[in-house]
């Protein structure tokens, strides 16, 4: 079952860099003006721009901020008050862009996996994200291979947990029914249904606060 950050990233891997919304399609600070009667298929594909412009936004507060901090030191930080712009968050996203310079970046990528793999050496970083995009790994995902990978080379074993679902028996089917067709066991698929919720409702919230960025990376927090 594809998450709403699965399509996305499938709609930047058919338009590359480029972000379009239409040419009927009018945004203003408070409103985004969709013309009546769209198609199914084009309202999808608005909703997969907004979520890579939304992501193009972090890339460019990021390089934004790297920017004013070398070309004005003294005095960028009083510029940010002004702008009431957070920067905390900023600085998050100028850490990343600076382990990321723009040859390096993933388009078909969030900012948010970048991070996950910022405080590893290069190689390892181009090897995590070259998993991830062939895989379409949304970034909980990609947090728990490199999890599991650092604690099995440390010879600990990886946690597993048992969860009790009640459900109806028609749930139940529907369940089976659309794992197979994916060709996938039930409680894999369920875990992963389950893992793109989650990356839902946490993408309001993507990083720690502060300098605990580099450290729960690093310590795969």
């Amino acid at each position: 079952m594809a998450s709403a950050k699965d399509r996305a990233t499938a709609g930047v891997r058919r338009a590359g860099s480029r972000i379009f919304l239409g040419r009927r399609v009018t945004a203003t600070r408070t409103r985004l003006n969709l013309p009546p009667r769209l198609p199914l298929d084009t309202w999808r594909e608005i909703g997969e721009q907004l979520l890579v412009l939304c992501d193009a936004s972090a890339w460019w507060h990021g390089d934004w901020l790297v920017y004013g901090q070398g070309r004005y030191p003294d005095r960028y930080r009083r510029a940010i008050e002004d702008s009431g712009l957070d920067y905390q968050t900023l600085r998050n996203y100028a850490w990343v862009a600076r382990k990321f310079p723009p040859p390096r970046r993933r388009a078909a990528l969030s900012l948010q996996h970048h991070a996950e793999v910022a405080a590893l050496p290069a190689e390892q970083q181009e090897y995590w994200l070259d998993l991830a995009e062939k895989g379409g790994w949304p970034t909980g995902r990609l947090r728990k291979h490199i999890q599991d990978t650092r604690r099995r080379r440390r010879g600990v074993p990886t946690p597993e947990s048992t969860l009790s679902l009640r459900t109806d028996t028609e749930r139940r089917r529907r369940w089976r029914d659309a794992a197979e067709r994916e060709g996938r066991r039930l409680p894999e698929w369920i875990a992963e249904a389950l893992d793109g919720a989650a990356e839902t409702a946490l993408r309001s919230t993507p990083f720690p606060p502060g300098d605990e960025v580099e450290r729960s990376v690093s310590a795969g927090g």
